[in-house]
């Protein structure tokens, strides 16, 4: 589901490539206006987070979810349909918010299923959809791109993805596991017993209303984590192609959407690796910091080295793409290990929504930097240093409180 969501964030970095498509051309648009246009997103994005898992929590994540395929799919169908900057750009906002839901809806679900020794790895495990959907679509898109050489057709037709989805999600899933009748009688109550042991760890302290849990230093610290993150991962996810260009390597459309695909697909591997290992040892602060660190220095590195090789700089670009992706799964699992589940989803909601808005902020200074400079250097470096801000300000993240009780019955 979440692939699909992914899909459209991550085509138009393709279908408005001008070295692969005449979109920008078509809609009017310079460097400035592609980056506000494509960011604008995260404006929408912003709007319906916190309702989005508040309802998920108080109502049903599958229902929320089931409503937003619906809303977005026409929206990203939308996004092809346009005749200027100005529609592209409103077509992309309601994209956002269309999408606002789905982030927070889909942790409360996860939340309701899995404990807390296993959340990491279930965050992570279903937050691989974002760096495979970057890696599929780059295929797909410059596949479409060189067939039809009309990027109206891959929008579309990618975007039409959701009405397909939706009969699969709608009777699939299923919010909780009493629901459901394809997991042991044993299975199921063990999940719920220990779930509801680890809520009654929260719901035992003192009741405090809704916007002082949203206050405390906690989820603070966490929005401009989140916030330089996002900064980063969606200025490079959208300019990366235009960082491909090489004086001593000519790369057809197709060679250049291979290579933009493959950093993402490390990436999938650094995040199975991270989650893993952050649920094994049972810590969250360092793993973020360090996947986050590890980022801004191979992506300042990569800069360096595209002096001397496009091949040693394309080495540091696949483990700078990484960082952002490995860090979202022990990220989110300390929202349910250190709140109540009652408010966990509202905080997620907040958090992913004015974090999300970094998305935007990373497009728009690429652009402007990128158009002012008149290279990809100088954005790469400040994109960089972002993401290292993020990795120091993790110091201050909360330790979790829950447990982690050994037991060999859940796999």
């Amino acid at each position: 589901m979440y692939t699909i969501a992914y899909v459209d964030r991550t085509n138009v970095a393709l279908a408005f490539d001008p070295h692969l498509s005449t979109a920008m051309k078509d809609l009017g648009m310079d460097d400035r206006v592609k980056g506000n246009a494509i960011g604008i997103f995260f404006w929408g994005y912003l709007l319906l987070q916190s309702p989005g898992g508040y309802f998920a929590s108080r109502w049903s994540a599958r229902k929320v979810v089931s409503l937003c395929l619906i809303a977005w799919g026409a929206a990203a169908v939308g996004c092809g349909l346009v005749a200027t900057a100005r529609q592209f750009a409103v077509m992309r906002f309601i994209l956002g918010m269309a999408e606002s839901g789905v982030y927070p809806a889909t942790l409360v679900l996860l939340a309701n299923w899995f404990p807390s020794r296993e959340r990491a790895r279930a965050n992570g495990y279903w937050n691989l959809c974002q760096p495979l959907a970057v890696a599929g679509t780059a295929f797909v898109t410059g596949k479409l791109l060189q067939t039809w050489d009309n990027w109206r057709i891959a929008l579309i037709a990618e975007g039409a993805l959701p009405f397909l989805w939706l009969p699969v999600w709608w009777f699939c899933i299923r919010d909780h596991p009493d629901e459901v009748k394809w997991i042991s009688p044993a299975e199921r109550d063990h999940i719920e017993a220990t779930l509801a042991k680890e809520a009654a760890q929260f719901e035992a302290v003192t009741k405090q209303p809704l916007w002082k849990t949203l206050a405390q230093p906690a989820v603070l610290v966490m929005i401009p984590i989140c916030f330089l993150m996002n900064a980063c991962s969606y200025g490079c996810n959208t300019f990366l192609s235009e960082a491909l260009r090489s004086p001593e390597h000519n790369f057809t459309r197709m060679q250049t959407s291979l290579l933009y695909a493959v950093p993402y697909l490390a990436t999938a591997v650094v995040m199975v690796v991270v989650s893993r290992h952050s649920d094994r040892t049972r810590e969250r602060r360092g793993h973020i910091a360090a996947v986050y660190a590890l980022s801004g220095v191979c992506l300042i590195a990569s800069v360096a080295a595209a002096k001397y090789s496009f091949w040693l700089s394309f080495f540091f670009l696949c483990f700078a793409i990484p960082g952002p992706f490995a860090g979202l799964a022990p990220f989110f699992a300390i929202f349910t290990e250190t709140m109540p589940g009652r408010v966990a989803g509202a905080a997620m909601g907040l958090v992913n929504a004015v974090g999300n808005v970094g998305g935007w902020a990373g497009n728009a200074a690429f652009g402007a930097l990128k158009q002012r400079t008149g290279a990809t250097a100088v954005p790469f470096i400040v994109l960089g240093i972002s993401i290292l801000v993020s990795a120091a300000l993790c110091a201050f993240l909360p330790r979790t409180k829950l447990g982690f009780e050994d037991d060999s019955t859940v796999a």
